[in-house]
């Protein structure tokens, strides 16, 4: 009885997820730190120590954790979101980059407007911007049937040039070629964290983003699991064609799921450049990274809001402590092969977590209950 409790907890769905996810995480760690051997083998050992343990150096760098975890979570819940319902919102960096200006545009444009309220305005503003982005991919996929993929990609670019020209117009600081200080009022409370996070005078960037973060992640949850809505955006992700003979609204769900991905990612926007950290939009060809970092998060998260918490935080570790890898005399480009190599490897925690349920699938089949029950059947034949 006590066995086939365990199988039973041990089989569950959460308990596979994990060991999957950490199991991609050690295989990760472990070809990060023959990089290192080969690069610079006397110094290996103390650079592999300085990224696992870099993040717990001081109270600021703990703090510097939560601050750049805070918007690839939310890149990570709309990637994921997305994911559940069958979609695959490659879109988040326009998302991302489209909600940060117009959170900016409103920190730096609506003084009027009073400290307690500035900010959320600023917020609110981000997620309508993220939902629009998100809004013409999923339009396009529910009425036309266009590849979410190659509308999104699209829409990346667009958003990317767009903003940039938006920025030269409105709110551009020509001297440090990014957008403009926004005004106090409109900078996310810290809530006392910056005087927790803090090493001597100096203080972390954290703030009452990663509660907003964490807040989303909780939401959405619930939403997917708890509630009939979030049914019926997975079903439809499911299939399509059942959920529309059931009398669900098929393309219904395609939009909103799009336009909630796209707030999603809006909203990490503004957390990221309302955070009082002096961080501008800067104007460059490039999309913005932290978009596409929710990819590898939502895979290493196994697209559970819940783990994708996690899993953002786990990044964010990692980042922080491959900094302090420089005291090693380690370049900072074998500091970004060490994390992209472990973020490759959380796409295969997928593939580790079918692994882990058929060993144990299998373990319960031939295990002792099997054999007692082999045996039983041979003593009534007998």
């Amino acid at each position: 009885m006590k066995e086939n409790k365990f199988s039973r907890w041990l089989h569950g769905e959460g308990v596979t997820s994990f060991l999957s996810s950490f199991m991609a995480i050690l295989v990760g760690l472990l070809v990060g730190f023959v990089i290192l051997l080969i690069s610079n083998p006397s110094q290996a050992l103390g650079g592999f120590k300085a990224i696992l343990m870099g993040g717990f150096v001081d109270r600021k760098n703990m703090g510097q954790v939560f601050y750049f975890a805070t918007p690839i979570i939310m890149t990570g819940l709309s990637v994921g979101f997305a994911n559940k319902t069958g979609l695959f919102n490659i879109g988040a960096p326009g998302q991302f980059i489209v909600g940060a200006y117009a959170a900016v545009y409103v920190g730096v444009q609506w003084k009027f407007l009073p400290a307690g309220v500035h900010w959320i305005a600023a917020l609110v503003a981000a997620m309508v911007a993220g939902g629009i982005w998100g809004l013409l991919p999923g339009i396009l996929r529910a009425y036309r049937n266009v590849n979410v993929v190659i509308s999104c990609i699209m829409m990346n670019y667009v958003g990317m040039y767009l903003v940039n020209y938006a920025i030269t117009k409105t709110i551009f600081d020509s001297l440090k070629n990014q957008t403009k200080r926004v005004a106090s009022t409109a900078v996310i409370p810290k809530l006392g964290l910056d005087l927790i996070f803090k090493t001597g005078n100096s203080s972390s960037s954290v703030n009452a983003g990663i509660f907003l973060a964490v807040i989303a992640g909780i939401v959405i949850y619930v939403v997917l699991d708890k509630t009939k809505f979030g049914f019926e955006l997975k079903a439809c992700g499911y299939n399509m064609d059942a959920c529309k003979y059931a009398g669900m609204n098929e393309k219904r769900s395609i939009i909103y799921s799009m336009v909630i991905a796209g707030a999603l990612s809006g909203l990490g926007g503004a957390l990221l450049y309302l955070a009082g950290s002096g961080k501008g939009i800067e104007v460059l060809d490039v999309l913005a990274a932290e978009g596409f970092n929710g990819i590898p998060v939502a895979l290493l998260g196994l697209n559970n809001p819940i783990g994708i918490i996690f899993a953002g935080i786990f990044v964010a570790y990692l980042n922080v402590g491959g900094f302090n890898m420089q005291l090693y005399d380690f370049v900072p480009q074998v500091i970004e092969i060490i994390i992209a190599v472990i973020i490759y490897f959380s796409a295969f925690a997928l593939l580790l977590k079918g692994f882990i349920r058929s060993r144990i699938a299998h373990r319960n089949q031939n295990g002792p209950n099997a054999n007692a029950e082999l045996n039983a059947e041979g003593g009534q034949a007998s």
